[in-house]
């Protein structure tokens, strides 16, 4: 029997877009009658993950953003339970923990779940493939289904559907306990805050314990991958050290100025997008405030992109925690400007 959670429905959107998360300017959907499915290019807003969370319009993500996915979903499309508790125990002896959900149609999801700045997507796969080979389990899907997705090309991917989707109150679509008989978790949200995530040290400790050979990839030294830049990019100090260490204060315009930068540089609107979206869990706000929203990020990235700023910011008070002064070459050509009005 589940049971009531006293979170705030805020809450629970915030720690559902927290465990699923992926790309952010597009995602899934389907008919619950027809069964067909397609995808929505729109922002994931917190309305979008409401009407998911209430059973009116389903909700699937795309995992991976570029080549690094926050989560993991084995697809065993059969109701024998055997193999995905089997599946589960197999990551548990290697020191991962798996979490089975009741499918919406039948058979089962197995979720794995990551670190906030994500896991490269080919080592995920290859270890869970592994794992797979070593129980000897063979025609199930691996979401995310590639290693890595061009966000230029407007490449998405494979969504998966979430959890939480539709009848939940008969035991479908949640989280289920191999010990009990998989029966229902009676505090879903309690366990949904509590999953053991996996670093990519894991992985990659499984990588080398077994001697997995990783699939070759050529390099793009383009690809921006969860906020990572690549050499190449002449973003200047400040905002380097914005995307890489976060923010206290000034979450709002800090996202609007980084946009700008990233836009300047040449990067499309839904890189620029998944970039910030995955800088923000980076912030540590003060006085008690909360992290800047997947819907807040995308406000200011469209605002960015719909105006042309030209100023680097070099004075606001977004900006100057991070400025290294003479450092920099655009502090250098501000401040000759600035003693030029004077």
């Amino acid at each position: 029997m589940l049971v009531r959670d006293p979170r705030s429905i805020e809450e629970k959107v915030a720690l559902f877009r927290k465990r699923f998360s992926g790309l952010q300017h597009v995602y899934g959907t389907y008919d619950r009658q027809s069964g067909r499915s397609w995808s929505v290019k729109a922002p994931v807003t917190n309305d979008v993950i409401l009407n998911h969370l209430r059973g009116r319009q389903p909700y699937g993500v795309y995992l991976l953003v570029g080549d690094r996915t926050r989560a993991a979903v084995v697809d065993f499309d059969s109701h024998d339970a055997n193999p995905p508790i089997e599946f589960c125990a197999a990551c548990h002896a290697y020191g991962m923990q798996a979490y089975i959900e009741s499918s919406r149609a039948k058979g089962f999801h197995v979720w794995l779940f990551g670190a906030s700045i994500g896991v490269l997507a080919v080592k995920v796969r290859s270890v869970i493939r592994h794992i797979l080979d070593e129980i000897q389990i063979k025609n199930v899907e691996v979401f995310p289904k590639q290693d890595r997705i061009d966000l230029r090309l407007n490449q998405y991917g494979n969504f998966v559907n979430t959890p939480f989707g539709g009848r939940v109150h008969e035991g479908s679509t949640v989280f289920l306990d191999p010990d009990k008989g998989l029966r229902p978790f009676p505090n879903q949200w309690k366990l949904l805050d509590e999953v053991r995530v996996a670093t990519e040290n894991e992985f990659d400790e499984i990588i080398e314990l077994n001697d997995i050979k990783l699939p070759s990839s050529k390099p793009d030294t383009t690809e921006i991958s969860l906020g990572v830049f690549q050499a190449g990019y002449s973003l200047p100090p400040c905002a380097q050290r914005m995307l890489a260490e976060g923010v206290t204060r000034y979450q709002r315009l800090s996202c609007f100025r980084l946009a700008v930068h990233l836009k300047r540089v040449g990067l499309p609107f839904d890189v620029v997008l998944a970039a910030l979206d995955v800088w923000s869990q980076k912030n540590h706000p003060q006085d008690g405030k909360t992290i800047i929203t997947p819907d807040e990020v995308w406000r200011q990235v469209d605002a960015a992109f719909k105006a042309p700023y030209k100023g680097y910011g070099c004075e606001e008070p977004e900006v100057t925690p991070f400025c290294v002064g003479s450092d920099c070459h655009v502090f250098r050509v501000v401040e000759v400007q600035r003693r030029r009005r004077v």
